[in-house]
């Protein structure tokens, strides 16, 4: 992988022009970190303060050079459901997930003592390309059903985005996104898509139900196996992340400190109250679209989050986004990262004419895609972590055809 700056000297913002890229961000991952919450019960407020204090906890750890945000995690969302549904006190769920986390702090030391170089050879352009082209198009039919609401909205997000993108030119280039949700909200207005009985009922200031965890053995079996998924989902987003900033993070700071950044991320979650953290594809998203890779822009939008966790007036203008204002923005940032894994396997000249080459993307590529999954007791592999399984086991086990 070619190393390329991460903070060019374009992308050294500040002021109201960091303000809006930190809020671009913000935009980004706010739909899918409180709609967990909103699914299991647990508090959103509480979930957008928890993501924004993980997220700095995660660059606080990884030396502040990976260009990262953390939201809510959707893996956890069943076993939560199961555990509240059994244990009649979500308390018990949120137990369950700082064990999670601390999962991820054994496979850390298994990856430090294995060393970068054995991981990496674990993940060669043949299986990381094809894993990132899985993390943008399984999320693809969810940007596909909130924009399929009203595909006019859609359409002029979409649309402004291209334009934003092409036509201007500086720093207006590089917040499309914003330009894409303020052109969606402005078509939907006289549509009647936007609720705003929501702004007239929510006060200005409140304080997140944040909620201590309790703990229990069936709980935490019931949750805490998750995470042997979700470390597999961990190392294609860091391997997506670090392709789109031309990094390689493998090395520095290391898989061994993204794996205890997330993992301390999520106990510090499950502490106060919140749902499970993860790497966030829909920030990667905006990196690829906007090449801005300063981290100083994502822990920006942490502290946003934080701060946006007690202005309950704020949250509720953001509640009040329609649905298929975000599939647009969708619909461009997950086809991004698709991208992005195309271009690893062009950037690496992989040999398609090679039987083992096409046999390894291809079980990748229709395991992730195709919706394949495999149950062991409460762990389930599907998605991206299957795919990175079946990746893996196949490119070791499949020889090279001798010519």
């Amino acid at each position: 992988m070619v190393e390329t700056p991460l903070t060019l000297a374009h992308q050294q913002v500040r002021g109201w022009r960091f303000f809006l890229l930190s809020l671009q961000h913000f935009v980004a991952m706010f739909g899918a970190t409180v709609l967990v919450p909103l699914l299991t019960g647990l508090d959103p407020l509480v979930a957008l303060f928890t993501a924004g204090a993980g997220t700095l906890l995660f660059h606080t750890i990884t030396g502040g050079i990976v260009p990262v945000f953390l939201g809510s995690s959707f893996a956890f969302i069943a076993p939560i459901i199961m555990a509240k549904q059994q244990l009649n006190d979500l308390a018990y769920a949120t137990g369950g997930i700082v064990i999670a986390g601390l999962v991820y702090l054994l496979f850390a030391l298994l990856v430090w003592l294995a060393g970068t170089e054995k991981v990496k050879k674990l993940f060669p352009p043949i299986v990381t390309g094809p894993m990132i082209v899985i993390i943008g198009l399984t999320l693809s039919p969810v940007a596909v059903q909130m924009a399929s609401q009203n595909w006019l909205v859609a359409s002029v997000v979409v649309v402004t985005v291209i334009l934003t993108s092409v036509l201007l030119k500086g720093f207006w280039s590089m917040i499309p996104v914003l330009f894409g949700v303020l052109a969606g909200y402005a078509v939907s207005l006289p549509l009647g898509l936007v609720d705003t009985s929501v702004l007239q009922q929510s006060s200005w200031f409140s304080v997140p139900h944040f909620m201590l965890p309790k703990f229990n053995w069936t709980a935490i079996a019931m949750i805490a196996p998750v995470s042997i998924a979700t470390v597999m989902e961990h190392i294609g987003d860091i391997t997506t992340n670090g392709a789109v900033v031309g990094r390689n993070f493998f090395e520095k700071p290391g898989l061994h400190r993204t794996l205890i950044g997330d993992g301390l991320a999520t106990s510090l979650a499950g502490l106060f109250g919140g749902p499970a953290n993860t790497t966030y594809s829909e920030n990667t998203g905006v990196l690829a679209l906007t090449r801005v890779y300063d981290p100083k822009v994502l822990r920006g939008a942490a502290f946003l989050a934080m701060l946006i966790a007690f202005l309950a007036k704020f949250g509720a203008v953001l509640r009040t986004i329609p649905t298929p204002v975000i599939g647009g923005i969708s619909l461009i940032l997950f086809g991004m990262i698709a991208s992005v894994g195309i271009r690893t396997l062009v950037n690496a000249q992989i040999d398609f004419s090679k039987p083992k080459n096409l046999l390894v993307a291809s079980l990748i590529l229709t395991v992730g895609i195709g919706g394949a999954s495999l149950k062991i007791g409460h762990i389930e592999f599907k998605g991206l972590s299957l795919a990175a399984l079946v990746g893996i086991v196949a490119n070791w086990l499949i020889p090279e055809k001798k010519d």
